[in-house]
């Protein structure tokens, strides 16, 4: 995702000016993880990693998916988005 209108890319950067959520993309880099385990790894409680979870997915950052487990539980996975945001005068220019 690099091409992004005016909006997604406040709502982009927006999402990435926070450091929770800044650990919460570096935490999910290189491996898709379920709210709890997260939560726990971040050391944060699941209320305010999900509303950060939100932010992100809304902004396009990261992607989920439910899946249900061996005893049937259903368990919210977290994936990064591949995106890539070069801030450039033009693209700044187009932002407004």
């Amino acid at each position: 995702m690099s091409a992004r209108s005016g909006s997604e890319l406040l709502e982009a950067l927006s999402a990435l000016a926070n450091p929770h959520r800044l650990q919460i993309i570096t935490a999910l880099l290189n491996e898709t993880n379920y709210v709890s385990q997260l939560a726990r790894e971040i050391g944060i409680s699941r209320p305010l990693l999900i509303m950060h979870l939100k932010k992100l997915e809304d902004a396009g950052l990261v992607k989920s998916r439910l899946e249900l487990s061996g005893d049937g539980k259903a368990m919210r996975y977290y994936e990064v988005v591949n995106f890539d945001i070069r801030l450039t005068p033009e693209l700044i220019s187009k932002a407004k």
